[in-house]
């Protein structure tokens, strides 16, 4: 991969993936690519329900491809007429002369699978479904409809899209199967580089109007509505083999099949195509997990966050953003790093600029030394630093722009550069001379991505496009799409993750229903998780002998399946001073729990040495309804209670991910030697956090949730010891 630090151009996404697997290998789960092309890329098409009136739901798409010259075969299926707009009707499926590649279905619910059926045993290809009043509905019978569906899909091998769906389209053949009106106003989409792809059609509709609005060339655009066959991910794995296609926008609501999601874009990632999502509905994990510390930590929205980062797909907020970074991904360059060079004829732009710059994760390091003096020979009252601000003087002497945008490639060692111009280029006169500047310092460095953030007429800013230009308005808007590049680049280059480690071969399994801590710490070392030592005592006798076997300062914590949060019920005492405190703690703690508890079961109490010589950490795991066990890593104390400051990770997962977790939390430095203290033995607690992901990955179907609160790391070298563990079985 070029640097562009170097004078080389940024990375292309067409340039061999970093990851070891092969960017052709299938995407695994199930996926399918080449089953879609029936889909998107039809040769025939036959619209069950085809209305004579070009404005109803069954006449719009008849028109469409009427209007857009599709050129493949077109059946309109209705029994009551001889023709529909102008050609020739089927009565049915079965007396088409040829199997459909794409049957449309536009009519009631309550004869929608007996066409599905039809068409199965005619031999088509592929189907959408526009027919609401199924699973949406919530009742009975659409419900059993829709199963029926699925069923038809799985069994004959045709792709269904729907049903509940606005359609699909493929601007470069004239394919809209489709009854969005958003073509009355505006026109067709004009073919590109975008691809749309959205759960919800109405909101489909609405990014690709405002994609085409923009100017932005969209060929593809697929709306899966209830998702009985069809999923997002399957459109994932379609589009990331396409090569027209330079980024794939989405709109997600939620996911029926996870790992045919993450399967979809860990193979877009190796195929080296920007996934930009927007996944709406935030929501908690669920209550029944209260009684985990950890679940409270975790929510559904942030394992979306989590599962979209591992697989490299950026996660916007807004419609905004998304067509943002998706027009920024059209020119085909990714930064090798995050330096921004900045110029500008504007103080006041050049510290907006910075400032948004910095707030997206962006660097704006200053020119070296050597070129801000020879800046300033140029124009003594320029600020030469980063922001470059040339100042009006432009005007009056343009090859002050192209020097100084130049010297800024040449020698800032910058991976991007915004040229800040406000509303000049609108002036024909100024831009007459601007483009040309604009133009010698671009012929110079072809390949480096630069931005116009400028207002100028739609004509002028398809001109600075042609010159290779992004053009934005908004410098807040510029900086973010050129992080989300960024992000792609980053994601692309990372090297293929490391696998999870293999259990012991004599590991345990999770428990199916409440056990003591004891028991759960046997559990966890079982999986190689290193545990304190402990020794059950049933007395105050007990208490004092085990107190003087290991000698030291110990705890002492009641022991009962039926207690999960012993604090709570007096059930914990700490740095307990020799025997004979060991001995009168354990009289007046079973007495305190006994009468905060009376119905717990009480096997005894657990004493065991104190662990001081380390950073309380919490590990835990939950179990997410869409992605399974979910292992959560955060600092006890303040950390985890007060700020929440905790990572996340889908099970399973190996070392190098797990390190990455450890790294995410703003408490790391306290790991990492922070104000004097001794590095702590982050190898260990990465390879702690790896194994219980693969110990809950193994337990997916029995494991509720478990919380190993605290775990001590030690100083480098020493490791790390579970002091407490909590399993709550699955409900």
């Amino acid at each position: 991969m070029s640097d562009v630090r170097h004078g080389g151009p940024g990375a292309s996404p067409d340039a061999p993936p970093a990851d070891a697997s092969p960017a052709d290998a299938p995407p695994g789960a199930g996926l399918d690519p080449a089953s879609l092309v029936p889909l998107l890329r039809p040769r025939s098409v036959a619209l069950v329900g085809a209305s004579n009136d070009p404005t109803r739901i069954g006449g719009r798409p008849l028109r469409y491809y009427r209007e857009t010259g599709f050129a493949g075969a077109i059946y309109p299926i209705n029994p009551n007429r001889a023709e529909v707009q102008s050609l020739r009707t089927w009565p049915d499926i079965a007396a088409l002369p040829e199997a459909p590649d794409l049957v449309l279905v536009a009519i009631p619910a309550a004869g929608v699978v007996a066409v599905a059926e039809e068409a199965a045993a005619k031999g088509a290809r592929s189907m959408v479904i526009f027919s609401s009043g199924f699973a949406e509905a919530d009742a009975g019978d659409g419900r059993a409809m829709q199963e029926r569906l699925a069923e038809i899909a799985r069994t004959s091998g045709m792709r269904i899209a729907g049903p509940n769906c606005l359609g699909v389209f493929n601007a470069e053949i004239g394919h809209y199967c489709t009854f969005t009106a958003s073509f009355d106003h505006g026109g067709f989409p004009k073919p590109g580089g975008i691809a749309i792809v959205s759960q919800s059609g109405a909101y489909g509709s609405h990014m690709a109007t405002l994609a085409r609005e923009k100017g932005l060339g969209t060929t593809y655009w697929v709306t899966t509505g209830n998702e009985c066959d069809v999923q997002v991910a399957d459109c994932i794995a379609f589009l990331a083999d396409e090569p027209g296609v330079d980024v794939i926008a989405c709109y997600i609501e939620g996911v029926a099949d996870a790992a045919r999601l993450t399967a979809a874009l860990a193979y877009a990632r190796r195929r080296r195509k920007p996934v930009v999502v927007m996944k709406v509905g935030r929501s908690s994990v669920g209550a029944e997990a209260a009684q985990s510390h950890t679940a409270s930590l975790a929510g559904a929205d942030r394992v979306y966050d989590t599962v979209f980062r591992r697989h490299g797909a950026l996660r916007v907020e807004t419609t905004e953003d998304m067509l943002d970074v998706a027009y920024a991904c059209t020119r085909r360059i990714l930064p090798t790093g995050r330096r921004l060079g900045i110029v500008t004829i504007s103080g006041g732009g050049g510290v907006v600029l910075a400032d948004a710059a910095t707030a997206a994760g962006l660097e704006v390091p200053p020119m070296p030394a050597d070129a801000q003096r020879r800046l300033k020979e140029i124009l003594p009252f320029a600020a030469t630093r980063n922001p470059v601000d040339i100042t009006a003087q432009a005007f009056n002497d343009m090859s002050l722009v192209t020097t100084n945008v130049e010297m800024m490639l040449s020698e800032g060692g910058y991976d991007l550069i915004v040229n800040f111009f406000t509303s000049v280029p609108r002036s024909k006169v100024i831009n007459a001379r601007l483009r040309p500047a604009m133009q010698e310092a671009a012929r110079r460095f072809p390949g480096r991505l630069q931005v116009m953030c400028m207002i100028a007429t739609r004509e002028m800013i398809e001109e600075y496009e042609s010159d290779g230009y992004l053009v934005f308005e908004d410098p807040h808007r510029a900086v973010r799409a050129l992080a989300g590049l960024c992000w792609f680049a980053e994601a692309f280059a990372r090297p293929r993750p490391a696998p999870p480690p293999a259990l012991p071969p004599d590991v345990l399994a999770a428990p199916e229903r409440a056990v003591d801590e004891r028991t759960a710490k046997r559990i966890v070392a079982s999986a190689g998780i290193p545990v304190v030592e402990d020794r059950l005592v049933r007395t105050a006798g007990e208490a004092r002998e085990a107190a003087a076997l290991i000698g030291g300062p110990v705890a002492l914590k009641i022991a009962s399946p039926d207690i999960a949060h012993k604090t709570e019920v007096g059930g914990v005492a700490l740095g307990l001073a020799g025997p004979d405190a060991a001995a009168d703690a354990f009289t007046a703690m079973t007495a305190r729990v006994a009468a905060a508890a009376p119905a717990a079961r009480i096997e005894g109490a657990l004493v065991s040495p104190m662990v001081t010589d380390g950073v309380e950490c919490i590990l835990g795991v939950t179990v997410d309804p869409a992605f399974g066990p979910v292992v959560l890593f955060g600092l006890g104390g303040i950390f985890v209670e007060v700020l929440k400051d905790v990572s996340m990770r889908v099970a399973p997962f190996g070392a190098d991910e797990a390190m990455a977790m450890i790294r995410e939390v703003k408490g790391f430095p306290l790991l990492d030697g922070a104000r004097g203290r001794p590095k702590a033995d982050v190898a260990a607690l990465a390879e702690a956090l790896a194994r219980l992901s693969a110990f809950a990955a193994a337990n997916a179907g029995r494991l509720g949730s478990l919380d190993i609160n605290p775990l001590i790391v030690r100083p480098a070298g020493r490791g790390v010891v579970a002091v407490d563990a909590l399993f709550v079985p699955r409900g």
